[in-house]
This record gives C-alpha cells, sequence and structure tokens, in this order.
C-alpha cells in the first residue's frame, strides 16, 4: 500500500495530463483548446452562472445573522481556506507545478501578520498586507531555484519547506521574534465606528470582502493574456517557449502569487483562531491543502470553496463517526470522492451543467432561425 500523498500526486498528475489537459499540444492563435472551453459559454449558461453567483452572495452575507458566533468562526476558517487553496490552485491546477509546501508558506503568513501586530503594534488590515508581502518575496526567492525542478523533484523540494518550518520557528536565536514553542496570542479586531457587530462577525466580513477581491483577481487573470500564458505553459512548455514566451519569469511569478495568497490566508487564520505556534503548522497542513484542490477541481476557481468545506469539516465528522480510527474515515471518504469525481466537485458540477444546457429547453430561443 503506497503513502496517501504519492497516491495523491499521481492522481494530480493524471488531472493534469488527461482531463485538464486534453487540448495538450494543440494551440488556437496561441491558446490552448482547453484553455478555451471556459470561455465558451452561452448566454443562458452566463445568466445562470450569474443568477447562482448571486445567490451564493446573498446567501454568505445572510449567513452570520442566522447562526451562532461558533458557527460564524468555522465559516470564517471555510472562507480563509478558500483563500489558501485558490492560491495553491494557480500554481499546480493552472500552472502545473506540484507543491507540498504551502502549509509552510501559510505558517509564515501568519507568523508576519503576528509579529507586526504584537510587537510592532501595526493595524490588522497592514499587518495582513505585510504578511503578503512577505509571503510574495519568499515565495519570489524560493521559486527561482525551484523553477529547475519539475514534477515529484518540485514537490519534494517544497515538501522540505513545509518540514523545516516548525523546527525553525522553535530556534531560540528567534524566539524573541517568534515566541519559541510558547507561540504568540493575538485578539480578535473590534467593528469600527461603533457598528453593532461582534468581533467573530465583524472578522468573517473582513475575511468574505477580502476573499472576494482575491478570487476576482484570479478571475481577470486567467481570462486575460497571462492566464492563457499559463495555461499555455502547463500544457506545452516547448511550444510557449518557441513562441518567445519567459517560462522562467513566468512561472516564478505564479509561485510567488500563489505563496501571496497562502500568506494572507495565515494572516487571517492567526486572526481568527487568536494563537500562533509552531505546533500550529504541520506537515499534515500541506497535505489537506493538497486533498482540498483536489477534491475541490484542479484548475476551478469555485473548486477552492468546495475544497475548504471539505478540509474543514469532512475531519471533524470523521471524529464524530469513529473516536477511535476518526482518520480511517477519513481515508475512505476521500478515496470514494477521488473515483467518484476523478475531476473533483467543481469538474462534476461543470459536468452535469453541460449536459443539462444540452437539452435545454431554451436552446431553440437561442439557436438562429432559419427563413421560410
Amino acid at each position: 500500500m503506497k503513502p496517501l500523498h504519492v497516491l495523491l500526486l499521481r492522481h494530480m498528475q493524471r488531472c493534469l495530463r488527461g482531463s485538464l489537459g486534453s487540448g495538450i499540444g494543440r494551440f488556437r492563435s496561441g491558446v490552448p483548446e482547453n484553455a478555451l472551453q471556459g470561455l465558451a459559454m452561452g448566454p443562458p449558461r452566463r445568466r445562470l452562472l450569474g443568477a447562482v453567483a448571486l445567490a451564493a452572495l446573498i446567501a454568505a452575507v445572510s449567513l452570520p445573522f442566522l447562526i451562532s458566533d461558533y458557527r460564524v468562526f468555522q465559516a470564517t476558517l471555510v472562507i480563509v481556506s478558500s483563500i489558501a487553496l485558490l492560491g495553491l490552485n494557480l500554481l499546480t491546477g493552472y500552472g502545473g507545478q506540484i507543491s507540498l509546501g504551502h502549509g509552510a508558506l501559510y505558517g509564515i503568513g501568519a507568523y508576519a501578520a503576528a509579529i507586526l501586530i504584537q510587537k510592532y503594534g501595526w493595524p490588522y488590515g497592514l499587518a495582513v498586507a505585510g504578511a503578503a508581502g512577505v509571503c510574495f518575496v519568499t515565495g519570489f526567492l524560493f521559486g527561482l531555484p525551484a523553477l529547475r525542478l519539475e514534477g515529484m523533484y518540485l514537490a519534494l523540494a517544497t515538501f522540505a519547506l513545509a518540514a523545516a518550518l516548525p523546527q525553525v520557528l522553535k530556534y531560540k536565536g528567534i524566539e524573541r521574534w517568534t515566541g519559541g514553542v510558547q507561540g504568540i496570542t493575538l485578539t480578535k479586531p473590534q467593528a469600527p465606528f461603533g457598528l453593532p457587530a461582534s468581533a467573530d462577525r465583524w472578522l468573517y466580513f473582513m475575511c468574505l470582502g477580502i476573499a472576494l477581491a482575491l478570487f476576482a483577481c484570479v478571475r481577470n487573470l486567467m481570462r486575460g493574456q497571462s492566464g492563457r500564458v499559463i495555461v499555455a505553459i502547463r500544457d506545452n512548455p516547448v511550444a510557449a517557449s518557441s513562441a518567445g514566451i519567459n517560462i522562467a519569469m513566468y512561472k516564478t511569478i505564479t509561485f510567488a502569487i500563489s505563496a501571496m495568497y497562502a500568506g494572507i490566508a495565515g494572516a487571517l487564520s492567526a486572526l481568527a483562531v487568536q494563537f500562533v505556534s509552531p505546533d500550529s503548522f504541520p506537515l499534515f497542513l500541506s497535505l489537506s491543502l493538497l486533498v482540498g484542490i483536489v477534491v475541490g477541481g484542479l484548475a476551478s476557481i469555485s473548486g477552492a470553496v468546495f475544497g475548504a468545506i471539505f478540509v474543514q469539516f469532512v475531519p471533524n465528522m470523521a471524529e464524530e463517526i469513529s473516536k477511535a480510527a476518526p482518520w480511517a474515515i477519513y481515508g475512505a471518504v476521500l478515496i470514494v470522492v477521488v473515483h467518484l469525481m476523478p475531476r473533483g466537485i467543481a469538474g462534476l458540477l461543470r459536468d452535469i451543467g453541460s449536459r443539462r444546457s444540452a437539452f435545454s429547453p431554451f436552446d431553440r430561443f437561442t439557436q438562429p432561425q432559419e427563413g421560410p
């Protein structure tokens, strides 16, 4: 029996070469065929997706007023995880670079924000921005040497980063900043201007606003020229290089942006949990992020949300089912999900929507009518 992370990596490689890479080597005006599939939506489908997105936004805004503070805290963690998964999906799903070290970047962002707030008195918003900048620079510097590695070798290099971070954070030489094994304790930001909202609800809306902005940025990025270049490099780097694309620059920038998203998620997580310590960012965190993008759907923006829900709630449900062997339940659920939905939850919903639109009663109104 092979380890779980090896099976996940091989499954991701099959997805990237198979369903996600069905158009490998075939270009239309310099754009991979599979990159054009998401742009070929008719007006009815666009209206349907717009209605679903509006309904989801209304539900997200209304949710904190309908549930308890603890459930609001859980919903906040789902939003935070979706930001981290979106960054990892940008790197792995769209860019084709497998990373097992995003848990470390997540931790770096959390510690950067905690240090800036606790040691230097920065405002919460500026501290999150500072954590984003620190992780962007870290990702850029780490991405430069990592460009020589691909596939499993890049995954192992990033895995080494995740394995080393907890020990580095415990190093006595930097203990006055990191707090050593004791960690750093924080307080949640309070609602400004005397708004009648608890700290949990205000932090929820803060995270929701940041997440919406970050999701919009990735959506615009992937719909633009830079996004098409990222997908082209993933599908056929030789053809992309022949077309004059600077592969090294695009890969490095993609890694840096992905790291920045992980850092923002880590900073917001530190505010939500109100505590950071070296043991808060184990190796399993990186594996959980990897599980999230596989379950949610590779190369899918909405898949980050589905993956975050899975990562946050399924382990707790497994523990409620069996106190003795919760990870056995979790592993069984994961195997079933991967086999039944090889393209993730977002891929399954996309396939269902495509089949429904193929038999839509509105087709006869949208198709051009022949004259008499």
